[in-house]
């Protein structure tokens, strides 16, 4: 970094903005293989928490990298460079008082670890969406498992490429073939109320 820059500070606070919001800025990040249910679960909760009149904003893996993220590759460093650029987004979005919500299979234990890092204490929570590899091979909305399957996508996440389970994530979804998507939600929504994150 120069020597140049110089960290500017505002006069209206993070404090202020979420008194104006009338809720606590936070992360709510979604993290499991590709096809486990991740956007399908983050879309639901952003209407639910929309309809509650809580003010987010929903980051999907691939809308990210059709614009600020468009120049990173697959490799393991340029899904680490994504995964960082992700956090200083969302840490944007949480100073602003409101509650970001990613879906990103972020493969790395380490680089989710480094997000939790960027907030404050109680700002980030990770929703694991636990889904068998089968299932999620099974559904393959985009047929990235087949290609993957016969080399036409090198290091694919849970083929050729490992995926980190969290350790201690503070939400756990088992997301299997007869799981409820309105049950699901609602265990999140249950999370975020009984931690005061949303008061409704």
């Amino acid at each position: 970094m120069s020597n140049n820059i110089v960290w500017h500070n505002t006069k209206v606070s993070k404090s202020d903005r979420e008194k104006l919001n009338g809720h606590k800025g936070a992360c709510i990040w979604f993290t499991g293989l590709s096809g486990s249910g991740k956007s399908t679960l983050a879309n639901e909760l952003e209407i639910k928490l929309n309809n509650l009149g809580i003010h987010t904003y929903l980051l999907d893996g691939d809308n990210i990298r059709q614009g600020l993220n468009k120049n990173l590759d697959f490799s393991n460093e340029g899904r680490k460079e994504n995964i960082r650029r992700i956090g200083e987004l969302a840490k944007l979005f949480v100073d602003a008082g409101i509650i970001v919500v990613t879906a990103f299979i972020s493969p790395f234990r380490v680089d989710r670890e480094n997000v939790r890092k960027l907030l404050g204490d109680g700002e980030f929570t990770e929703v694991f969406v636990n889904t068998d590899l089968e299932t999620c091979e099974s559904r393959d909305p985009k047929g990235l498992y087949k290609k993957a399957r016969t080399g036409e996508i090198k290091d694919f996440t849970g083929i050729s490429s490992p995926y980190e389970k969290p350790d201690n994530p503070e939400i756990r979804i088992d997301n299997g073939k007869d799981s409820s998507l309105s049950e699901n939600v609602k265990i999140i929504i249950d999370y975020l109320r009984n931690n005061d994150l949303i008061k409704q």
